[in-house]
């Protein structure tokens, strides 16, 4: 009898929860109602299953009770009982499947209207391409990509010239026009979701499978991975920003194509030396670095990661945080550098100056230190600290040690990596939470310093 009434409750109990529960799909922001609809039904089939097995169940532990005196009828077969069974199973089945394979042809099957663009996934961020004036994409490849050409352009594909490249945590769309959305990976497997969008596809090194949807409404969506894809893979979000064709088309013309990326002026060193004189002053003739007046080593630093810094100051991205009082040191420094030329000037001089590790402090390293750097940090900044750019990762291996443990701190306490145009520090604010302490952080940096 108290199996029974168990059995009662649990079905009770859980109708309840799937009704009043606060855990529901996201309001829906594209045209896919139909999958909420198939999975609707799916859960009506199973909830109806459920319910009358489940009461089956009660019903048969109460009527079949142990009864003194009572014996039980052997019944080996009922084929009555057998073909209503296979029937309504049958239906079942048949009443979850059919509406899934309906819309998955319409899934598969891209309006002719649709604009195209691309998502290219690579450990840990998406980058994104729009076709030009022409309407098409260029062709990529693998053996295309570098530091310089990350997308794998074509060089000699005249299509994709005109292509607009995206390197960025947000991506743009017009509302209410269709769209199909090619997945491109660099590395290895990843999956592209939107939730509110109803819309995931694994992605596949080597192979170039798609989606399509319509938005339906203005706003900001989370992109996900949702494919397991190395130890960064918590780190790996982005944004899509629904939004009218005019501010769309405004803000995709901000962009370079490929072509213009393609021709841009390497800095004047030259140029760069009298500029450089404003740094001098606090990271020294060398670019040395100066502890006592909180300057890192320059000299070394890869100059993709200097100009991206020099830039995050000037626009506000470092350095407007009420605690990170250096950064504030700094940002009016970065401001006399004019323009984007001018910073390609003083990042040149600092690359002629001499590399010369910075002295490192005698802390020694253990190997919690060892271990914690090769299965987290070298994955991005590599084996040996020397930065890896494809990474996004910055040289590590020989420079300013105190500076290392003072960023590490700033990213766990979001003094740094917060500001949300700052997509590859707030990765690096969520791999710093992992740093347990300051003993964990100083044994990291001591480990890091043997790096030469």
């Amino acid at each position: 009898m108290a199996i029974a009434i168990v059995l009662v409750l649990l079905i009770l109990g859980t109708v309840l929860f799937h009704f009043l529960s606060p855990w529901w799909f996201t309001r829906i922001a594209s045209n896919w109602g139909s999958i909420d609809d198939t999975i609707s039904i799916t859960f009506w089939v199973t909830g109806f299953v459920f319910i009358a097995v489940n009461l089956f169940m009660a019903y048969a532990v109460f009527r079949y009770r142990h009864r003194e005196g009572g014996r039980a009828h052997y019944e080996p077969e009922n084929k009555k009982l057998e073909w209503w069974l296979v029937g309504l199973t049958s239906l079942g089945v048949i009443a979850m499947l059919a509406p899934g394979l309906v819309v998955w042809a319409d899934f598969i099957h891209v309006p002719e209207n649709a604009a195209v663009f691309e998502v290219t996934a690579q450990q840990w961020h998406w980058s994104y391409r729009f076709p030009g004036k022409d309407g098409v994409l260029g062709t990529v490849n693998s053996r295309f990509v570098s530091d310089a050409n990350p997308f794998g352009m074509n060089p000699d594909d005249p299509n994709g010239q005109d292509d607009v490249l995206i390197s960025s945590q947000e991506v743009h769309l017009p509302i209410g026009k269709p769209i199909k959305v090619l997945l491109r990976s660099k590395d290895v497997l990843h999956d592209f979701a939107v939730a509110q969008f109803r819309v995931k596809m694994d992605m596949v090194p080597g192979m170039v499978p798609y989606i399509w949807f319509t938005p339906t409404r203005t706003g900001k969506f989370d992109i996900l991975c949702q494919e397991l894809c190395g130890i960064g893979h918590f780190t790996m979000r982005g944004k899509f920003v629904v939004e009218e064709e005019n501010a769309y088309q405004a803000w995709l013309g901000g962009y370079p194509t490929f072509a213009q990326s393609s021709t841009q002026v390497a800095g004047d060193a030259a140029a760069g030396k009298p500029l450089y004189a404003v740094c001098s002053a606090c990271h020294g003739l060398q670019g040395e670095g100066n502890p006592a007046l909180h300057a890192p080593k320059l000299s070394g630093q890869g100059d993709w990661y200097l100009k991206r810094q020099l830039k995050y100051y000037k626009q506000g991205i470092r350095g407007t945080h009420d605690k990170d009082v250096f950064g504030k040191m700094m940002a009016p420094m970065a401001a006399t550098l004019v323009d984007d030329a001018a910073i390609g000037n003083v990042v040149a001089y600092i690359k002629t100056l001499p590399d010369q590790s910075a002295p490192a402090a005698a802390q020694k390293s253990t190997r919690d230190g060892q271990h914690r750097y090769v299965t987290n940090c070298g994955i991005c900044h590599g084996a040996k600290g020397q930065g890896i750019q494809a990474m996004n990762a910055p040289r590590l291996a020989g420079m300013s040690d105190w500076y290392l443990v003072t960023q590490l701190k700033n990213f766990k306490q979001r003094v740094r990596g917060a500001h949300p145009d700052d997509k590859y520090g707030d990765q690096m604010a969520l791999m710093a939470a992992t740093l347990a302490d300051d003993e964990v952080t100083n044994d990291l940096v001591a480990y890091i310093n043997t790096l030469r």
